[in-house]
């Protein structure tokens, strides 16, 4: 036994878990585990996040704030932030993808995701994270750049090259500068930052908002209020119904009438813009430093995302640099690489 496992063993005796049988569950692209437990019927979720690279109190603090606001989100059964575990409720395995892939209302299941982010966006207020006990970090600039700029390192050296990325890296953050207030044109509230359909549970027996089960909230930030709205309707992982999509906005606009159409999605499209370029950056370095390449199936989906953003006027100047120097056949999917770890990226 390692000294991982020995934590979680003990771990799971303080918490009166220690005779529950496992089941790993299939792993993301962080560094955190799920183990799902059963004990005589009941059971129950083990978060694996081993310290100093993952950690536990930002969920837990969210998730109890998320709690305190109405929201549905896993109680803590048990809790070690020192270490890196948590005793999470189980939610089971009915995510929104799961359902919509047994063939469920796709435009039920959307409605229930924005009626949702309504219910946070009017109940949360800044005093909210107010006081010694609780602070969510801003969404700032220096943040929204820095993810841009993973666009920068990782993907435009392996399909240009190491020396022509470098060369345009000054002129492509001069513009994402530039483009990156036009976002902001809208209030701040809590962004859960990856709320999407693999991150929403239906809740079997819970009624109206309740019935949607709340994860993966633990990189919340104070931004936009517009980019949760933003990540669900512009998925990188599936085809969301143009008809959906655009109800959604709708549906979100009408619960806001004070809220300009026009900002709102202009905002909407910087959102989807920033949010997509970084995620082309994050899927190649997870093939990269990580030896991951799994995520390399959705980059032909972010690549169309990030088109139709870049068609809003208030991203021009941009689109004009991506059809200058990555245009349509450069819009790859950087190949896999060898065991040596040989490729494009020097």
């Amino acid at each position: 036994m390692n000294q991982r496992d020995s934590q979680i063993q003990d771990f799971l005796a303080r918490a009166g878990w220690q005779s529950a049988r496992r089941q790993p569950l299939q792993g993301d692209a962080s560094s955190r585990r799920y183990i799902r437990l059963n004990r005589d019927g009941d059971a129950a979720m083990l978060m694996d996040a081993p310290p100093p690279r993952e950690k536990v109190a930002p969920f837990h603090d969210i998730g109890r704030l998320l709690d305190e606001l109405g929201f549905s989100t896993p109680a803590f059964l048990a809790v070690d932030l020192e270490y890196g575990f948590l005793l999470l409720e189980d939610f089971g395995d009915r995510t929104f993808t799961n359902e919509l892939a047994d063939g469920q209302d796709e435009g039920r299941l959307y409605r229930l995701a924005v009626d949702n982010l309504i219910a946070l966006h009017q109940r949360w207020k800044p005093q909210t994270t107010g006081g010694p006990a609780l602070v969510v970090p801003p969404y700032s600039d220096q943040i929204l750049l820095e993810e841009v700029g993973r666009f920068a390192e990782w993907y435009l050296p392996e399909v240009l090259g190491a020396k022509k990325a470098a060369a345009l890296e000054a002129e492509f953050m001069a513009l994402w500068r530039a483009a990156l207030p036009r976002a902001r044109a809208v209030p701040d509230s809590l962004v859960l930052r990856d709320y999407h359909v693999d991150n929403l549970m239906v809740l079997p027996g819970r009624e109206g908002l309740s019935a949607c089960g709340l994860l993966d909230f633990q990189d919340a930030v104070i931004g936009p209020l517009t980019y949760d709205l933003m990540s669900l309707v512009c998925d990188v992982r599936r085809d969301v119904s143009p008809t959906v999509a655009q109800d959604a906005v709708a549906r979100y606009l009408a619960a806001f009438p004070e809220l300009p159409d026009a900002a709102l999605k202009e905002s909407l499209a910087v959102m989807s813009a920033q949010r997509n370029v970084k995620i082309l950056g994050n899927f190649t370095r997870l093939l990269i430093r990580d030896g991951k390449p799994t995520y390399l199936k959705y980059i032909p989906r972010t690549w169309r995302l990030i088109e139709e953003a870049l068609g809003h006027p208030a991203l021009q100047d941009l689109r004009a640099w991506f059809d200058e120097n990555l245009p349509a056949e450069r819009r790859i999917v950087p190949a896999s690489h060898d065991a040596a770890g040989n490729g494009g990226h020097e």
